[in-house]
């Protein structure tokens, strides 16, 4: 479960587009159920302050904060998160999700329902780090480093991958990304039961 460093206003117009769309599909999502706001607040466990300003798209909502409204909602991050595939503009090359101060960026390429799966592709700067939150228990990913060196920092101590390197972690733990070099990372991440 990805999470943005802080919730605030998006920093960009891409990262805007992306907090509208999910803004405009929990809102959707929410009165299909039936739900009122704090409903579905209490059951994502979010105020409702926070809840109306993310249907609003008024709020940057952490990545985990997504995941937990989707939970709510019976449904996935992808499914909040990604373009319609016929909508205009629909970006052939993924999604940006996350994008940091530092350049730091963060694409949802694709997903599949059954089993739920999703697939990214990241690049870090030098100095940059993405901090996580555990996922759901059994949950996995799987990294491949296309440039640069990537170290993933887990409970049980960091390991790196090198470029054309693959490792895969189990995601229920605190864990964060980190490029401590001076070159890009750009890596592509494979999520599983998350």
């Amino acid at each position: 479960m990805l999470t943005m460093s802080s919730e605030s206003a998006p920093d960009s117009q891409a990262t805007q587009e992306f907090v509208t769309r999910i803004g405009r599909r929990i809102r959707t999502l929410r009165k299909q159920r039936g739900w009122g706001v704090q409903q579905l607040a209490d059951a994502a466990k979010l105020s409702r302050r926070m809840l109306t300003d993310i249907e609003l798209g008024q709020a940057n909502p952490s990545l985990a904060t997504v995941d937990r409204v989707a939970l709510a909602l019976d449904t996935d991050f992808a499914a909040l998160a990604l373009p319609e595939n016929d909508a205009p503009g629909a970006e052939a090359e993924g999604t940006l999700v996350w994008e940091a101060r530092d350049g730091s960026t963060a694409l949802l390429l694709g997903a599949t329902e059954n089993p739920r799966a999703e697939l990214w592709r990241w690049t870090l700067t030098p100095g940059g780090r993405y901090d996580a939150e555990p996922d759901r228990p059994g949950a996995q990913e799987i990294h491949h480093v296309l440039a640069g060196r990537l170290t993933l920092a887990l409970e049980t101590g960091p390991q790196m991958v090198g470029p054309g390197q693959s490792a895969t972690i189990p995601s229920d733990q605190q864990y964060a990304y980190l490029n401590e070099h001076t070159e890009p990372t750009v890596f592509m991440r494979v999520v599983s039961g998350a």
